[in-house]
């Protein structure tokens, strides 16, 4: 595995998609290459993965470190909202497994120039394709206070989104806020660390996973692509979600439930009129939770949650 990237719950996701010769997987969040490693490994000899990657660095850096797989690993530049199209032009048009691993890779949170991490300085980016959208930066230079209060609510669900909020429009008239640093220390003066609380996070970590789902439109995307995965997937194939804050796992879940249901019409009507089949077997159920022993190799790993399915015959 290289350097400094730990793959998430490696065990579990490789258990639960079972890969084997001659199957076709998608990873559609290649990362760190750390799960699509393990997945052409299971898969040989003729197994084949796609992987996709917004982050034209991450897919560089994977087709490099997994050369030897030669043209059984399939990589391209792509968010996963756009799976529908990118996975039939790319010879993936039905699969045997999918993996979403929804958490940033060690790489974008060191990346000095992206501002994903509190303390990697550089400018205050957060788009996971830099061609695309409007940096964090921008946001907090252009958006009202009761604007950016409504997105940290939102998506960070942040208590003291108000507090913060003022804070970055009072603080932006004397200087831009335009690195991770800048915004992290702004926050953490408004939240000075209680002696008698052992602090788990930085007081910032919602802000900054506010901003960073807006930039990328993530929730959207993430629908989008589970919606891409039911049209992918062959039956008996498996669908496997590591999500790492609960915005993302509630659109999993409420979209699991939704396709492993029958009719889905209203409780008072004399019958079923919407033709829903089932089209879902949940794998898990409960979700799946990282062991003690990972979180403390891995402490990244302590909010994740792996939930997975399996696709019936259409």
């Amino acid at each position: 595995m290289e350097e400094g990237h730990l793959p998430v719950m490696p065990d579990e996701v490789l258990g639960t998609l079972s890969p084997r010769p001659g199957s076709l997987h998608i990873d559609a969040t290649v990362g760190g290459g750390g799960h699509t490693e393990r997945i052409l490994e299971a898969a040989s000899p003729d197994g084949r993965v796609l992987g996709l990657d917004a982050d034209q660095a991450a897919i560089e850096r994977v087709g490099r470190r997994l050369e030897r797989f030669g043209d059984r690993l399939v990589l391209r530049r792509s968010n996963f909202r756009e799976l529908s199209t990118v996975a039939p032009a790319a010879g993936f048009g039905a699969v045997d497994g999918m993996l979403f691993d929804l958490g940033l890779s060690s790489f974008q949170l060191a990346d000095r120039e992206r501002g994903f991490g509190f303390r990697t300085g550089g400018p205050l980016d957060m788009r996971f394709d830099a061609t695309r959208g409007v940096p964090a930066a921008e946001l907090l230079a252009t958006l009202s206070a009761d604007e950016l209060a409504a997105l940290f609510r939102k998506y960070g669900e942040e208590p003291s989104a108000w507090k913060y909020a003022k804070a970055i429009v009072a603080a932006r008239t004397t200087a831009p806020i335009e690195s991770a640093e800048d915004l992290a220390s702004l926050i953490e003066r408004l939240s000075p660390p209680n002696p008698r609380v052992r602090r788990r996070t930085h007081p910032a970590t919602r802000v900054f996973q506010a901003l960073r789902i807006a930039v990328n439109e993530e929730l959207d995307a993430l629908e989008d692509g589970l919606a891409a995965a039911m049209e992918l997937l062959r039956p008996g194939g498996r669908l496997v979600v590591l999500s790492y804050h609960s915005l993302e796992d509630r659109i999993v879940k409420r979209f699991l439930n939704a396709e492993r249901r029958g009719c889905v019409c209203p409780p008072e009507a004399p019958v079923c009129v919407c033709g829903h089949e089932p089209r879902l077997r949940l794998v898990t159920r409960p979700s799946l939770t990282p062991t003690d022993a990972e979180i403390d190799a891995n402490p990244r790993a302590r909010s994740a949650r792996l939930r997975a399915a399996e696709r019936l015959a259409a």
